[in-house]
């Protein structure tokens, strides 16, 4: 079957440290050795303590950590997701600054 995706508008946020778009932070040791993606452009942090965290959003297929110039999508539904620069402006068109 052949389908063509329903609309739905999304408000886009060039993702930025602070602004409170991540869900959470994980241990950039714990991605590292726990997981099973690539993680050279992965955002890293580095707390007071030295600790080095990335952030990541939660969805309905887990967790999706942030990379380097990736944007945070919330669907008017409040689904939230991420989406890189490289596909953004291919996937959604600007209808309102």
């Amino acid at each position: 079957m052949r389908c063509i995706r329903t609309p739905i508008k999304s408000t886009v946020y060039k993702y930025e440290l602070g602004k409170g778009f991540e869900d959470g932070f994980e241990p950039y040791s714990e991605v590292v050795t726990k997981g099973w993606f690539v993680t050279d452009n992965l955002v890293k942090v580095t707390r007071d303590n030295g600790l080095i965290v990335c952030p990541y959003i939660n969805h309905r297929r887990g967790r999706t950590f942030v990379c380097e110039n990736d944007y945070v999508i919330v669907d008017d539904d409040g689904t939230k997701h991420l989406c890189g620069h490289d596909k953004i402006f291919d996937r959604y068109d600007i209808i309102e600054e």
